[in-house]
């Protein structure tokens, strides 16, 4: 739980609360600081280990200056891959690391006047 905590506060969440004693362990939850809502909640079970991350692909994480993110990241030892991400000027910028479970985390940078996430316009509707 301390590794996920402290990669997850290096990208940038803060714990916002804690419920120590459910019926899946202790849970942590975390919002970035723009957010309304906890949008990650660790769940912490010392009696279950994590042994496969299977049947998830990724979660995707916005940033609003991802070199500035992978520079914060590599002083906590998290390397991003690619390291110097490029983009067109229309793309978004993106870079992957992993968490200590070895989940995959996409974090991404939407050019300049992009909505803050994918929405309709980014699909041909053709």
């Amino acid at each position: 739980m301390d590794r996920s905590r402290a990669f997850y506060q290096a990208l940038g969440y803060t714990v916002v609360g804690t419920v120590p004693d459910t019926p899946f362990g202790s849970l942590t939850m975390l919002q970035l600081p723009d957010d309304p809502f906890v949008t990650i909640e660790l769940v912490h079970d010392p009696a279950r280990l994590v042994t496969e991350t299977g049947g998830l692909n990724h979660l995707a994480v916005k940033t609003d200056d991802l070199y500035a993110t992978i520079a914060t990241l590599a002083a906590h030892g998290i390397q991003a891959d690619p390291a110097r991400p490029t983009a067109g000027p229309d793309d978004p910028l993106v870079t992957m690391v992993r968490d200590p479970d070895g989940y995959l985390i996409e974090l991404v940078q939407w050019p300049e006047g992009h909505a803050d996430g994918l929405t309709a316009d980014d699909f041909d509707s053709g």
